[in-house]
């Protein structure tokens, strides 16, 4: 069980309320609880309003909370002064990298964050070049980022934000304006990140595929936690996310459409390939 020392981000009994929003209209966040330790890999889904964005900019401090609170590594995202620490310990990535783009090259972009934390020239230099050669991006240093592919524009923007040296990635849908390339692309760095740099990532997302490779899932629906745990649990409930007008990865949907015509698989099936594994298997048997 990890100590309380690796906690990065905690939500306590965090609401929120748009300002402006009508009397009778619900609060956009009500009643979250949630820990965000070391090394978490925690997938947030949830229909359309149902808080994902403004909960990861609650996380972020660009919301502030309108009850409980928010504690990023001991800070409290109310203290004004300590929000560009808050910022640099959980880096966000938004959906159009061209929003989060800013130099006329990759070397200048990725160097932006460092620059704005005054380091040193020779820091930020090394800080550069290592965070290149751990995204594959050392051979495009030079190039204009506007003439990048979309894949490639997201891992400048994941770059920007790891020059920093953040604790957390904050993902929202980073995959969502992408072909399936480039999405494959984003993934497998997030996912090499997570695991070989023991960096914490919160990545909100509509594709169950996509949030069956975290290794939590927490689902919000009307501003309130409805479900939280192992992705096997979550994504296979296929009760609850249909009411909630959401679907299982295509292995957990194909399953039960089969299940119903008689074949019967293990329970917590996830993955194509484990559907494609016991589909064979009960073939050999025939």
């Amino acid at each position: 069980m990890q100590s309380s020392g690796n906690i990065i981000i905690e939500a306590r009994a965090v609401s929120f309320t748009y300002p402006g929003a009508a009397v009778e209209a619900p609060p956009a966040l009500s009643g979250i609880n949630l820990a965000v330790k070391k090394g978490d890999y925690i997938a947030l889904i949830g229909p359309n309003g149902s808080g994902k964005t403004t909960l990861l900019k609650l996380f972020n401090a660009l919301l502030q909370p309108t009850g409980g609170e928010i504690i990023v590594k001991g800070i409290s995202t109310a203290d004004e002064e300590k929000l560009p620490l808050v910022r640099r310990y959980c880096g966000m990535i938004f959906q159009n990298p061209d929003n989060q783009l800013v130099g006329t090259t990759v070397e200048e972009d990725i160097a932006f964050g460092p620059e704005n934390l005054a380091l040193e020239p020779s820091i930020i230099r090394e800080r550069v070049a290592s965070v290149s050669e751990k995204m594959g991006l050392a051979h495009l240093a030079k190039h204009p980022p506007h003439q990048l592919s979309g894949g490639e524009k997201q891992r400048v923007a994941i770059a920007g934000v790891l020059a920093m040296q953040p604790l957390c990635l904050l993902m929202d849908e980073p995959t969502a304006m992408l072909d399936p390339a480039g999405r494959n692309e984003v993934l497998s760095t997030v996912e090499n990140l997570n695991r070989e740099e023991d960096i914490a990532v919160i990545h909100v997302t509509h594709y169950p595929e996509e949030a069956a490779l975290a290794r939590k899932v927490v689902l919000l629906d009307d501003g309130c936690i409805a479900a939280e745990g192992d992705p096997r649990d979550v994504l296979t409930d296929l009760k609850l996310l249909h009411r909630l007008g959401l679907q299982g990865t295509a292995a957990v949907e194909l399953a039960a459409m089969l299940k119903n015509d008689g074949f019967e698989f293990p329970p917590r099936l996830l993955h194509s390939r484990e559907l494609v594994h016991e589909i064979c298997s009960s073939a050999q048997k025939i």
